[in-house]
């Protein structure tokens, strides 16, 4: 069920193919009706914190970022603390000393994480062949925003099971009564540039094909799901037959130089 009666929360990560954009406008094809709401990418939530869900399945292969959520879930004023360090200390010579640095609780990781996605450059989450996030600093210096709602975050997020785990798992579990949202990284059948490119050794088109036979099987057995990609022919032709198709456009803010920026058309499907 979603909740009528409360305000969309600010997602607290900004996130490389976030859908802030399209929260704003997602309830006139989100069902108005299910039991429990399913989240296979999690990335930066936007879609989950506009809609507020009572009951939530929320998870990610990205081990970091689902325990910063539990973190948040579980106690929200030490991880605000720390960031307010973070904030009173903000430099490049501190940016990159804590990229390489490992804190020991998860309080500190939390807060870390929540710092570099802040001030790294456009949110973007990348790992080097080590495992070691390496993204350069960023040209923004607020730690503490005047968005953030942490106490709230938190409330919101005590509806939910929080999984560091394979989208075919989370899929596998899904039916009747269920409403899933998939967001996949972009990865189209043919190389092309820029960040479809970048997600291809993270999210290949085997996998792109893995997640639509997931999408069907859980479809058939009930489960209303509604899934963002790129609105690429290959993509297309993977999703035929699968649901009703539509494209939405955006205004691209990926690249550096805003003259590069622009309308960049995505592909929707819905199974019900």
């Amino acid at each position: 069920m979603l909740r009528s009666d409360v305000t969309p929360i600010v997602p607290f990560l900004k996130w490389a193919g976030g859908k802030r954009w399209f929260a704003e406008h997602a309830r006139e094809i989100t069902p108005p009706n299910f039991d429990r709401y399913v989240e296979p990418f999690l990335g930066g939530g936007a879609l989950y914190f506009h809609l507020r869900p009572q009951r939530a399945l929320l998870a990610d292969l990205n081990a970091r970022l689902i325990e910063t959520y539990v973190t948040l879930q579980s106690d929200w004023k030490k991880v605000r603390t720390i960031l307010a360090w973070h904030q009173s200390r903000h430099s490049d010579q501190h940016y990159y000393a804590e990229r390489s640095r490992e804190r020991r609780t998860p309080h500190a990781r939390a807060a870390q994480f929540i710092y570099l996605n802040r001030t790294c450059w456009n949110g973007l989450y990348r790992v080097n062949l080590a495992g070691q996030f390496n993204v350069p600093k960023g040209t923004k210096s607020s730690v503490l925003l005047d968005t953030d709602d942490f106490e709230e975050t938190s409330r919101q997020l005590q509806g939910c099971i929080l999984r560091c785990s394979d989208f075919g798992l989370i899929l596998g579990e899904c039916g009747k009564g269920d409403f899933v949202f998939v967001d996949p990284p972009y990865t189209v059948k043919h190389n092309v540039n820029g960040f479809v490119k970048y997600n291809e050794t993270l999210f290949s088109w085997d996998d792109q094909v893995r997640l639509r036979d997931d999408v069907v099987e859980a479809a058939t057995r009930g489960a209303k799901v509604l899934i963002t990609n790129a609105d690429h022919p290959s993509v297309r032709a993977l999703y035929r037959g699968v649901g009703t198709m539509r494209s939405v456009n955006r205004s691209s803010v990926l690249a550096a130089d805003s003259s590069y920026r622009s309308k960049v058309s995505e592909l929707v499907v819905s199974t019900w």
